[in-house]
């Protein structure tokens, strides 16, 4: 295969394209490979430069607020080094996404611990390793945090109204407006020191206004502890911004809101730090998945009503769990690898992941031409929540990742990465 590979910036090699090579030559040369290995093992190509370019959008149209990247949705070593040495923050929600990211050599101060219903050995456990930002929601957190990690600067996280999103969040997290003063009190009671406030609009929202709702709310609450003696210096408006341009709500528009409301209820001079947890937005676009073709029955064998029926070697247990789990992801499109003439036939199809499971289905309606065991089929946009979601059900192993960059690009990350 044509490419170097550095060992900089993951566990795993980090595949370096030359002679003005692209993703998808990468995609073809890797399927030759394993072509003359025998082997047909699904695999995962993550585009370093798609996330360098989103943050480098992010900047541009957010420029107040600082990206805490939530490790839940990719936890790939490669994108977590990029990522430091872009300079974001990185929100993690257990103590095994703490130690990952301070294995990196990120400093605990550039760690939100954003959960609101922590083990309390988890608590203990972000005590020991000095990180002191973290979320809670509600009496018993409070309690526990107090026992666990009484220096911790803490973040109240209040529901919003999330009725425009498609993966609602509020029903579990978060306490309701009415509620704010009695916990500020019984942090104040507590000797703890609440900084900030945070929400999640949930993830695939369908409104941009919802955001200038959810920071006049949190306005409110930074008024009410105000009265209360508590001053607090950090907003956390969340997460779910899609990282995919063609989406029902663009993320300018949402940026466009988002500014206006901060410069109404958090003006510039107001002393107050501006952060988000983006997870899709940096990571969904920069993955593509390869699937083969491990068995065929054609429309009499396959029992589904005339169509065609395909069994290719990921599913729902694996990478296309986001289809089942992820109400925000986009629709999977299942595209032939191979040219596809422009009269060839297309036949209903049904596409079967490679387990035992009669529920691992990744489609019943695909139209697709033809195809033949040993066919390579790809999937777009596959960066978020599939990563993280996997597993080795049946045996079937995980999708192999290869992180790719230019040359160009891996010289700046070097840089980066040194000056980190």
């Amino acid at each position: 295969m044509n490419g170097s590979s550095l060992q900089d910036f993951s566990s795993g090699d980090i595949h370096v394209l030359d002679d003005g090579r692209s993703i998808n030559d990468f995609i073809d040369d890797q399927i030759k490979t394993l072509q003359s290995e025998d082997s047909e093992e699904q695999f995962l190509v993550a585009d370093l430069q798609s996330v360098i370019d989103h943050h480098q959008q992010w900047l541009t149209l957010l420029p107040r607020v600082k990206p805490f990247y939530a490790v839940k949705c990719n936890n790939t070593p490669a994108v977590l080094r990029v990522l430091r040495a872009l300079s974001t923050g990185f929100d993690c929600a257990s103590k095994a996404e703490i130690q990952m990211v301070l294995n990196l050599g990120v400093s605990p101060d550039d760690i939100i611990f954003a959960h609101t219903t922590k083990p309390m050995s988890h608590i203990r456990f972000a005590a020991a390793h000095r990180v002191q930002t973290m979320t809670f929601d509600s009496e018993e957190e409070l309690r526990k945090i107090s026992l666990c990690h009484p220096k911790a600067r803490l973040v109240l996280r209040i529901a919003v109204d999330d009725s425009d999103s498609l993966l609602r969040l509020s029903s579990k997290f978060g306490a309701g407006l009415g509620l704010v003063e009695k916990l500020l009190g019984l942090a104040v009671d507590r000797d703890l020191t609440v900084i900030g406030v945070s929400f999640h609009v949930g993830s695939g929202c369908t409104a941009s206004q919802t955001f200038h709702r959810a920071i006049a709310d949190a306005r409110q609450v930074f008024d009410i502890a105000s009265v209360l003696g508590v001053q607090m210096s950090l907003l956390d408006i969340g997460g779910g911004f899609s990282g995919r341009d063609k989406c029902q709500v663009k993320f300018e528009e949402f940026s466009d809101v988002i500014n206006a409301a901060l410069d109404k209820f958090f003006p510039p001079d107001c002393g107050v730090q501006i952060i988000a947890e983006p997870g899709r937005f940096y990571v969904e676009s920069a993955f593509t998945l390869a699937v083969n073709v491990i068995a065929k029955k054609n429309c009499e064998e396959s029992g589904s009503g005339g169509q065609m029926g395909y069994y290719i070697n990921d599913g729902l247990h694996g990478s296309l769990r986001c289809i089942v789990n992820d109400p925000a992801h986009p629709p999977v499109q299942l595209l032939p690898h191979r040219a596809v003439g422009v009269g060839e036939v297309r036949y209903r199809s049904v596409v079967w992941g490679p387990t035992c499971d009669s529920y691992d289905k990744v489609s019943d309606s695909a139209m697709m031409p033809e195809l033949q065991v040993g066919d390579w089929l790809l999937v777009h946009h596959m960066g978020a929540y599939t990563v993280s979601l996997s597993t080795d059900f049946n045996g079937f192993e995980r999708a192999k990742i290869f992180p790719v960059v230019t040359e160009e690009t891996r010289r700046l990350l070097e840089l980066r990465h040194t000056s980190a």
